[in-house]
């Protein structure tokens, strides 16, 4: 069931997105080459536990999973996409990180993700980076009251396919709010026009991950980690949106600086 929310439950999320933002980019600015993920994991954690916040990752045990999730970030590595468990994997230079990390904070979940390059950095990594964010902001740009889902998809495919990367819409964005996947489903393809209406209070997040490579991809033995299934490299990027009645609002922005 799709459940719309208020204008003060749409702030209340907002806070938690804020917290997500800055924690974002704190391992941002911490990642680097010879650190390993279990540090950024870590890092995070003490984030958390200093905002009396919870992680919605830590625990958690779907049915694909082979365990309960072990850490508080997805941190995936070069050809993993998403769901990378964090490791004593240590950072080289060059490598593509995704960090992906949802939490709740008073009752508020709020999901967001960023690509980013350590150490050196290559013009075929940067493009894909680039494409993967600006397929984001058009996604965030067609989530406007009276379109429809598939306005949000095809934005994000289109911007995907001119750059001849591959996308798969097994997996994509959802609903946040109470939870951090409520309903409805965010496919990273689809056709312009059709499927749920966008109404304001629906508050949803856009997730392209593009692949450098074919369409298909392999999930590793753990249950968790999606690579692609040719070894090219992967990127990944999301925000949580509210749809409001003057258009989308970004939930997961850094604060204003005052």
């Amino acid at each position: 069931m799709v459940e719309l929310k208020s204008r003060e439950q749409i702030e209340r999320i907002r806070t938690t997105g804020r917290f997500v933002a800055e924690v974002l980019a704190s391992l941002r600015e911490t990642a680097a080459v010879g650190m390993s993920l279990n540090d950024l994991d870590a890092h995070a954690h003490a984030m958390i536990k200093a905002a009396g916040a919870r992680s919605v990752y830590l625990g958690y045990h779907p049915s694909f999973g082979a365990m309960p999730y072990p850490g508080v970030l997805c941190t995936s590595v070069n050809d993993a996409a998403l769901h990378g468990l964090p490791s004593d994997y240590r950072l080289a230079d060059g490598d593509l990180l995704s960090v992906d990390f949802a939490v709740e904070l008073d009752g508020w979940v709020a999901d967001s993700a960023i690509s980013f390059q350590v150490g050196t950095t290559d013009p075929e990594t940067l493009r894909l980076i680039d494409v993967t964010e600006r397929a984001l902001a058009a996604g965030i740009a067609a989530a406007r009251p009276g379109a429809k889902m598939g306005d949000i998809s095809a934005a994000i495919g289109k911007i995907g396919r001119a750059a001849g990367l591959g996308i798969n819409a097994d997996f994509g964005g959802h609903g946040v709010g109470r939870t951090m996947h409520e309903d409805p489903h965010v496919p990273n393809l689809g056709k312009a026009g059709r499927g749920l209406p966008l109404r304001p209070g629906l508050v949803i997040a856009i997730e392209p991950w593009f692949m450098a490579g074919s369409d298909d991809y392999v999930i590793d033995a753990d249950g968790w980690t999606i690579r692609s299934a040719d070894g090219a490299r992967t990127a990944h990027a999301e925000h949580t949106i509210a749809i409001t009645e003057s258009g989308p609002e970004i939930l997961t922005a850094l604060a204003p600086r005052e």
